[in-house]
């Protein structure tokens, strides 16, 4: 996982994707394109072209393997949830995001490690808006 790196800004695409990879591993285009068209009526060559772009982002890193590549996520599922959970709880609920945060424990969507790595990455990003205002 890529470290120092700023909260992305995900879109609901790159999100879909990053979610498919996150609970799979590493993937080939072909197979994050079958779980993906689930939910998203996208031709095979937008969901390259999402990845591909992921990639140049520092969302996606890929390897070759066997003559395929496969792609996995240089950033955790609590780096990925950050942005949203920031922008729901501000925006849309207008609590603090520590209220919301506490919704993803009762609900086992992510686990206590991963709750407190949220928990760290909400709290140094209002450190550092902070800090800049």
């Amino acid at each position: 996982m890529v470290e120092n790196f700023p909260l992305p800004d995900l879109t609901k695409p790159e999100f879909d994707i990053l979610r498919i990879i996150w609970k799979n591993g590493k993937l080939s285009v072909r197979e994050v394109h079958d779980r993906v068209t689930a939910t998203n009526d996208w031709a095979y060559s937008t969901t390259k072209t999402m990845m591909d772009r992921m990639t140049r982002k520092q969302l996606l890193a890929r390897e070759k393997f066997h003559g395929v590549f496969l792609y996995r996520s240089l950033i955790s599922r609590p780096k990925g949830f950050a942005r949203f959970i920031q922008f729901f709880a501000d925006r849309v609920l207008e609590i603090d995001h520590g209220e919301v945060v506490a919704l993803f424990s009762r609900s086992k969507a992510l686990d206590p490690e991963e709750i407190l790595e949220l928990e760290r990455l909400l709290a140094d990003d209002m450190e550092e808006q902070h800090d800049t205002s």
